[in-house]
């Protein structure tokens, strides 16, 4: 556990080279981020920002003999859960839902439904995942969510620059029809581990960077905007959607030295007559983290520009889900992913944080070095931009190593730990799972296990971490008490796991401490990355009584890989296997496959399987 120290030397190297450990102002209400006064206040922040790059470019060539890199990247009612999110009532993109009666399957270009009412296993429709008329060529078509008899599948185009919208309709016997599509204007933002859109009630939420171009003749052509799709679309077609007065800004001055990003957060009313939508940005650097809790969607910005010092300042935004505008604290350093943060119920934002880091875009959470801390702050020190989160809110913690960093906060603890990630196993890998009191910056307390550390997950009040050794996958079960301590174990021999995303695991909560949990499985020492290209072998169900782990066996992959004819998202980016606890049925979704099992004498069997997949 971090002695005083120690904390002082990590706040000294990390923090207080940014300013992010001078103290902060009192508790008082804060005022929130100022935003343009209008259109062409707006614009002429932009272009002195233009001015400035293309300045310092210049002299920078001619330092170097004409040879320069540019700084800059190219450019309801709530229905039953079938994913694994990490906030309840906060549905997250994924690719199979629930409608009605029926699954709702998104994968590689398109929609299937298949029956499931009244005891049925049935496959219903097919239909393309994009509209008429639309080329999906270069496009990936990744994200599912259903509210009502709506199904929305989020894409990104690289052909048509910006997050793909489609709308389409469920019919009660399960018909799928499309309604229509709409672009919104985006750079990417795909993540290995995050999600782009997310569901509370009937508004879908969206976060979207926009990446400033220097050399851009119009900078307000990349401000955040919208068009409904139709034949021959034109450019000139998008609609601003978020106008001056909704981009917000800090004191900070634009750095000409970084790559500069609108950080955009749109909402879209899904129960609305007329599609639409409006944005909310905050300008700062382009490095990103975001993460959405019930009332706010926050985004951690981090420079990573060729000029970025290290460690790094960076800016945290909070832009809350009622529309009120957006609030920000000066910060240090960058988070792993989405499961870095926990907006608690005391009122306060807890981020588990690294000294060096990027944000999260495609790899990048899968890197990452530096050390680690926890930032606690309470949700009152939002406010201009102008304070920062002081020394005494971060609590340097015990750095891991040698591996790719998972995280998660559970009941009272920040657990955390390394494993394998997108690469094959190593043989003999053992790691330490990390437990961290986190309200109270309570003991710290360190639980070797016999392998890696791929996944954390929540068993009720407790926790369950998973991973490999190198040639078998475990299973251990974590008892988070006073002092949290390991429980139970259970090994699958020659196995590794088949899915890292975090919606590849669910746990089915039968009492306080029994339950059933699934993840799909390939065979051991095989690199996870296979699940982009190949179907998971088998899903396997564990039991759970009171943190005692045992198997009840698996639901195994019958079909071979073969030609489907893909025209579109022919890489599984998001995978393509999920345990499926419906209606006290459980599945096993693999690939183009489903098979029903059912439990009998404390084993699962299985019950019948189909197929749904289309005609190459």
């Amino acid at each position: 556990m971090p002695n005083t120290r120690a904390f002082t030397t990590f706040c000294a190297f990390l923090f207080a080279v940014t300013g992010a450990c001078a103290a902060a102002a009192d508790d008082a209400p804060r005022p929130t981020l100022a935003a343009f006064k209008n259109e062409v206040e707006l614009a002429a922040a932009l272009k002195r920002w233009q001015l400035e790059v293309r300045r310092r470019q210049a002299a920078t060539r001619r330092a170097l003999g004409g040879v320069m890199a540019s700084a800059a990247p190219t450019a309801s009612a709530a229905a039953e859960s079938v994913t694994n999110v990490q906030h309840a009532g906060v549905d997250e993109g994924g690719i199979v839902k629930l409608a009605g009666d029926h699954l709702v399957i998104l994968r590689r270009g398109r929609l299937f439904t298949v029956r499931i009412g009244d005891g049925a296993l049935q496959p219903v429709a097919a239909v393309d995942a994009y509209g008429p008329g639309i080329d999906p060529s270069n496009t990936w078509y990744d994200e599912l969510l259903v509210v009502g008899s709506t199904a929305v599948v989020i894409g990104y185009s690289y052909a048509r620059g910006g997050t793909e919208i489609g709308l389409f309709d469920i019919a009660s016997d399960g018909r799928i029809a499309y309604r229509a599509t709409y672009h919104l204007r985006s750079n990417d933002y795909y993540s290995s581990r995050n999600y782009a859109s997310r569901l509370i009630g009937n508004t879908l939420v969206f976060y979207t960077p926009l990446y400033l171009d220097p050399h851009a003749a119009d900078p307000l052509s990349a401000l955040p905007a919208l068009r409904k799709w139709r034949a021959g679309a034109k450019a000139e077609d998008f609609r601003r959607i978020a106008p001056a007065t909704r981009i917000y800004r800090t004191d900070d001055p634009l750095d000409p030295h970084d790559a500069l990003a609108l950080h955009s957060v749109t909402a879209c009313d899904l129960a609305a007559a007329e599609f639409d939508c409006r944005s909310t940005a905050v300008l700062g650097p382009a490095g990103r983290v975001f993460y959405v809790s019930p009332q706010a969607v926050y985004v951690w910005a981090t420079p990573w520009g060729p000029g970025s010092q290290r460690p790094s300042a960076s800016s945290l935004f909070r832009l809350p889900l009622d529309g009120g505008a957006p609030q920000a604290l000066k910060v240090a350093g960058s988070p792993i992913d989405q499961f870095s943060f926990l907006e608690d119920a005391r009122g306060h934002l807890n981020v588990l944080v690294r000294s060096e880091g990027r944000g999260d875009a495609m790899w990048a959470a899968e890197h990452g070095a530096g050390e680690l801390a926890l930032l606690r702050v309470p949700l009152a020190a939002f406010s201009d931009g102008r304070t920062a989160a002081p020394a005494r809110a971060y609590r340097a913690l015990p750095t891991p190593r040698d591996g790719a960093l998972v995280n998660r906060f559970v009941g009272d603890y920040l657990l955390y730990g390394v494993g394998s990630g997108w690469r094959q196993p190593r043989p003999g890998m053992r790691s330490d799972l990390y437990a961290v009191r986190y309200a109270d910056f309570g003991g710290a307390f360190t639980l070797p296990l016999a392998h890696g550390i791929d996944r954390i997950e929540a068993l009720g009040a407790h926790a369950l971490a998973v991973g490999s050794d190198g040639n078998d996958l475990h299973f251990t079960s974590v008892r988070l008490a006073a002092r949290p301590s390991v429980a139970g174990s259970y090994v699958r021999a020659d196995a590794a796991q088949g899915e890292t995303r975090s919606h590849g695991f669910f746990y089915r909560a039968d009492a306080e401490d029994a339950g059933v949990l699934g993840l799909p499985v390939i065979g051991g020492g095989r690199r996870a990355a296979r699940q982009l290209r190949r179907t998971s072998a088998a899903v396997v169900f564990v039991r759970n009584d009171a943190l005692a782990l045992s198997e009840l066996g698996a639901l195994h992959a019958a079909a071979a890989d073969r030609d489907d004819g893909c025209k579109a998202s022919c890489v599984d980016w998001y995978g393509n296997a999920r345990p499926l606890f419906v209606r006290g049925r459980v599945f096993a979704l693999l690939g183009y496959e489903i098979v029903e099992g059912a439990l009998a004498e404390r084993r699962i069997v299985e019950v019948r399987r189909i197929g749904f997949a289309p005609a190459p």
